[in-house]
């Protein structure tokens, strides 16, 4: 993967992001994705956040060879300290972290949200926390997909700020966009989850291992909604 050729996990990140965006991209690693974005003339301008040296003078070096030093700052920060009012950012991708990190990265900087920016995020897990986090604060979920790549499921979130919304529990944890489209890679996914739950179950009464009740419950209920949801 490079600025010329992204995963597909970025590619589907990429086609979310809006034409003419003023992108932040939180965890930019090696600025691969603002860079292409550049180079597809997507966006106008971007900031590149990277919390760690090593990669962020690896996004510094990219820019620099693709000559987008203009358009692109690159900065050492932590989460959403990246970005700066004077940015006037209109979209925001984290992409690569578990949801939870996700959902604390935006906790941690709401302050730097204006509430206008689509935020355009791919979770390695943990969706449900992070779910619920934008809908607490008031983000619609705009568009949800899943997508299978080096044998693992990802999903890809974009959400936007518009005030109170409510979805139930179950809608939370599947997404309320996927369960109405119920795309081939969705319906593969909790297919798989299933039968991982399944085995969990059946693994811990063989065992005879004992589990928090609370825990157990939850095991339970999760498998009976994703045996409802596939026999829909």
């Amino acid at each position: 993967m490079n600025e010329h050729t992204l995963s597909a996990r970025l590619e589907r990140v990429a086609a979310q992001v809006p034409e003419g965006a003023r992108l932040a991209d939180i965890g930019s690693d090696h600025g691969y994705l603002p860079v292409a974005l550049m180079r597809r003339g997507v966006i106008v301008a971007a900031v590149a956040g990277e919390v760690a040296l090593t990669p962020m003078l690896s996004a510094e070096r990219n820019v620099r060879e693709n000559g987008f030093e203009s358009l692109i700052i690159v900065r050492l920060a932590n989460g959403l300290e990246a970005i700066q009012p004077e940015d006037c950012i209109t979209a925001i991708s984290l992409c690569g972290m578990g949801g939870e990190t996700i959902r604390d990265i935006l906790d941690e900087g709401k302050v730097r949200l204006n509430g206008k920016e689509r935020l355009i995020l791919q979770p390695n897990g943990g969706e449900q926390p992070l779910r619920q986090w934008l809908m607490e604060n008031g983000y619609r979920l705009v568009h949800e997909e899943v997508l299978r790549e080096n044998r693992f499921d990802y999903e890809i979130i974009v959400a936007e700020r518009v005030g109170p919304v409510m979805y139930s529990d179950q809608e939370l944890y599947f997404g309320p966009l996927q369960m109405q489209a119920r795309s081939p890679a969705f319906l593969l996914k909790w297919q798989r989850r299933l039968r991982q739950k399944q085995k969990t179950l059946t693994h811990l009464a063989r065992a005879r291992q004992s589990l928090p009740e609370e825990k157990l419950q939850d095991l339970v209920r999760k498998i009976q909604w994703i045996t409802d949801l596939l026999a829909t």
